[in-house]
C-alpha cells in the first residue's frame, strides 16, 4: 500500500510542468525514504534525477518499494485539475495496475479524486557517482533562464566559461554572437539573489541551448539554481525543492566538430 499526502501540492504540479517536455514516460519509484524518479530523454542526451525525500509529506505510507510507470502527460494533465492550494494525495495498492490522484481543498470542502492507469516501462539505473566538479556556479534560477533564451534567439549552443572574473555564456549564429558575464556577487541583501563561483580551475564546455531552456523550466521550483561543471563530465543543472528535495538535468557537452576534425 502506498499513500503519500503532500500539502504544498502546487509544488507536483510545478515538477511535472519542469519535467514532462523532455521526459515522456518513466517510472516513480517508491521507498521508505522517498519519492524519486530518474529517466533519460528520448534521445538519450540528457537526464532527469527527482527526489521528494519523505519527510516533506504530511503523511508518508510505503509498505514496500514499489516502481509506477506512468504517462507523464497524462499525469500532467490529471494534477491540472488541482486547485494550486490543494492538498494532493498519491495511493496505489500493491499490485494494481492504476493510481489514484486525491486533491482535497483548503477548507475540505471539495474532494476530487483522478485514476489512471499504469503503465510497464523498462527502465535501466543509472548509477550516478558523486563527482568534484572543477566549477560550481549558484545563481538566481530566473537570471539563468533570461539568459538561456535571450541566448536561444541568436544561436543553437552555448558555451558556458568559469574564470576567476566570473561566468561567461556566448553564443553565435547566423546573425551574430553573444556574450553575457555574470560577476559573483554576494554582498546583495538577498541571499537568493546571489551569484557565487567557486572554482578549483578554469572551465569552458559547449551545450545545446534546446535543453538547456526546457531544464530552467524547474526555475518555479527554486529561486538559486546550481550549475556544476567538469571537462570530462555532464554539466549538472540542480534546483532544490523546498526543503524536502532537489530536481536535477545532466547534460553531456557537445564536442566542437573542429576538434574532431584535428588529426
Amino acid at each position: 500500500m502506498l499513500e503519500l499526502r503532500l500539502v504544498q501540492g502546487s509544488l507536483l504540479k510545478k515538477v511535472l510542468e519542469a519535467i514532462r517536455e523532455l521526459v515522456t514516460d518513466a517510472n516513480f519509484d517508491c521507498s521508505g525514504t522517498g519519492f524519486s524518479l530518474q529517466a533519460m530523454d528520448s534521445s538519450h542526451v540528457a537526464l532527469v534525477a527527482l527526489l521528494l525525500r519523505a519527510e516533506g509529506f504530511e503523511h508518508y505510507r510505503c509498505d514496500r518499494n514499489l516502481s509506477m510507470g506512468m504517462n507523464l502527460n497524462n499525469m500532467a494533465k490529471m494534477l491540472r485539475c488541482a486547485g494550486n492550494d490543494d492538498i494532493i494525495t498519491i495511493k496505489a495498492d500493491d499490485g494494481s495496475d492504476t493510481v489514484t490522484f486525491m486533491f482535497e481543498s483548503p477548507k475540505q470542502d471539495k474532494i476530487a479524486d483522478f485514476e489512471m492507469k499504469l503503465m510497464d516501462i523498462d527502465s535501466e539505473h543509472l548509477g550516478i557517482p558523486d563527482s568534484e566538479y572543477q566549477a560550481i556556479v549558484r545563481m538566481p534560477s530566473a537570471e539563468f533562464m533570461r539568459i538561456c533564451k535571450d541566448l536561444s534567439s541568436i544561436g543553437d549552443t552555448v558555451v558556458i566559461s568559469v574564470t576567476k572574473e566570473g561566468v561567461k555564456f556566448s553564443t553565435s549564429g547566423e546573425i551574430g554572437s553573444a556574450n553575457i558575464v555574470c560577476r559573483q556577487n554576494q554582498t546583495v541583501d538577498k541571499p537568493e539573489e546571489a551569484t557565487i563561483i567557486e572554482m578549483q580551475e578554469p572551465v569552458s564546455l559547449t551545450f545545446a541551448l534546446r535543453y538547456m531552456n526546457s531544464f530552467t523550466k524547474a526555475s518555479s521550483l527554486s529561486e538559486q539554481v546550481t550549475i556544476s561543471l567538469s571537462s570530462e563530465l555532464p554539466v549538472v543543472v540542480e534546483y532544490k525543492i523546498a526543503e524536502m528535495g532537489y530536481i536535477r538535468f545532466y547534460l553531456a557537452p557537445k564536442i566542437e566538430e573542429d576538434e574532431e576534425m584535428k588529426p
